[in-house]
């Protein structure tokens, strides 16, 4: 086997990447059956009600998530700090304690009903379930922080006695809040709007905070290695988006407590900060374009230099332009909670987190896999088709929720003098951009299903080119 990694410990990774994309296909799986649920209202009724559906699909794209940050982690980290893994022993455990534990979380959803998942798991001693997003079992959440903890324990060994990156620095920042974000997890007040208060410091403070820092600090790792770009120049970059994020995230949580009852402070600085939000990820789409233009070397990896320049723009458009679209307080009090929240949640998630997951997996799959440092070139053409199909795809689906949202508003909100039409009224009237989102949606499946068969194109030649290079 020709070996390409430089420290045999990030093998480590693979297992993570593997399962992940396993994750994210179900992922994608229950979004389609969400989809058509939408407009055929008993479709799979009552073997997956709607309900069920949603909370499998969100779930699996936390899980997934989790475990591509893990696997990019224990790639990166020991090549960053130019030393072995503290314990890859420890790292396999976890990965079997989480994989296990993700996959009886998602049976116990699809085959028991939810009020006897509770009890059966014993809720009642420490109420955490029942919350959008937060419905793992009480013992699901706590091997989620046992497993939080080890992961932490091994990359922070590791670091320690190691070289200490700015990469490494904020990657292991973002690490660390995330693991602390999750604790309010386990918080679970009676009062709804306090209640409401800090779940948002688990879910924005996640998504809109220090899941940004690692996404940074991924996508600075990718774009030094494709590019040859001075490791200076990328870090001060580095530090200019992660400062603005911070500031604008934390503050800009303020934007989700406008109608819950907090001080009346909250509209201006959540609108305020919340508008700022677009500048970080503007400046990294300026950064990425930037930095690949100036590149000093034609990586062979052209996919990943895809998937890391597709990151860095549609995060801008998804969590940028879409996130600004319904910011402000004024224009967040007609569209909260319609189909506007969900076509920014859906660009927003796929072009920030997905995207910069698939960016890492592109890099460093060939090296895993013993190939070199990219798949065959047959093998890269599948694997841009499946980025083009997936994004397109995405970039539509996030239209028609669009369009859906506004003619919602215009229907369901905006009209006076008893003129408004209920809730289901006006899902009849939008049913239309809910079936072109589902045709999008299975557009969406095939990019995934394309982008997994790159993973086997061009294997029997580069078996070939491996025992010729082994005789050499």
């Amino acid at each position: 086997m020709l070996h390409t990694l430089k420290f045999q410990s990030q093998a480590v990774a693979k297992p993570y990447f593997i399962f992940a994309l396993i994750l994210f296909a179900g992922q994608v799986l229950f979004g389609s059956i969400l989809g058509l649920q939408y407009v055929i209202g008993d479709f799979l009724f009552p073997a997956i009600p709607f309900n069920v559906a949603r909370m499998v699909h969100t779930n699996l794209l936390i899980v997934w998530l989790l475990f591509g940050f893990m696997g990019a982690a224990y790639y990166l980290v020991p090549e960053e700090s130019d030393v072995e893994l503290h314990s890859p022993k420890l790292a396999m455990w976890l990965f079997w304690i989480f994989a296990i534990a993700g996959v009886l979380t998602i049976l116990g959803y699809l085959m028991v009903p939810y009020a006897s998942l509770a009890k059966l798991t014993g809720n009642r001693l420490l109420p955490t379930m029942g919350r959008e997003f937060l419905e793992q079992p009480t013992v699901t959440k706590i091997g989620i922080v046992i497993v939080a903890l080890g992961f932490l324990y091994n990359i922070g060994m590791t670091i320690l006695k190691g070289r200490k990156t700015v990469i490494n620095m904020i990657l292991m920042t973002g690490l660390i809040g995330l693991a602390v974000m999750f604790l309010f997890s386990f918080y679970n007040p009676e009062n709804l709007a306090l209640d409401k208060y800090f779940w948002w410091w688990v879910v924005h403070l996640w998504v809109e905070g220090v899941w940004e820092l690692i996404m940074g600090a991924i996508l600075a790792y990718v774009l030094i290695k494709i590019t040859g770009i001075d490791r200076e120049v990328v870090e001060k970059w580095l530090y200019v988006i992660v400062g603005m994020a911070l500031i604008t995230g934390i503050i800009g949580t303020g934007h989700h407590y406008y109608w819950i009852g907090p001080p009346p402070y909250w509209k201006w600085l959540g609108s305020v900060f919340s508008a700022l939000e677009p500048l970080p990820f503007f400046a990294m789409t300026l950064f990425a374009f930037n930095i690949v233009n100036k590149r000093r070397r034609e990586h062979p990896n052209k996919a990943a230099t895809l998937w890391a320049l597709g990151t860095a723009l549609v995060a801008f458009l998804g969590a940028g332009v879409w996130g600004f679209l319904h910011t402000l307080a004024p224009v967040n009090y007609y569209t909260h909670g319609t189909q506007i929240t969900a076509a920014h949640g859906h660009l927003a998630f796929y072009g920030a987190y997905v995207m910069i997951v698939l960016t890492i997996i592109s890099y460093s799959m060939p090296k895993l896999r013993g190939i070199g440092e990219s798949n065959s070139n047959r093998a890269q053409i599948y694997e841009m088709w499946g980025f083009w199909l997936m994004t397109l795809a995405m970039i539509f689906i996030t239209l028609f929720l669009t369009g859906a949202g506004i003619l919602q508003v215009w229907l369901q909100r905006l009209p006076e003098d008893g003129q408004a039409l209920s809730f289901m009224q006006t899902q009849d009237q939008i049913a239309i951009f809910y079936w072109l989102r589902s045709i999008t949606g299975g557009v969406f499946l095939i990019g995934v299903a394309t982008y997994f068969v790159s993973f086997f194109v061009g294997e029997k030649s580069e078996v070939t080119e491996v025992a010729v290079a082994a005789n050499s």
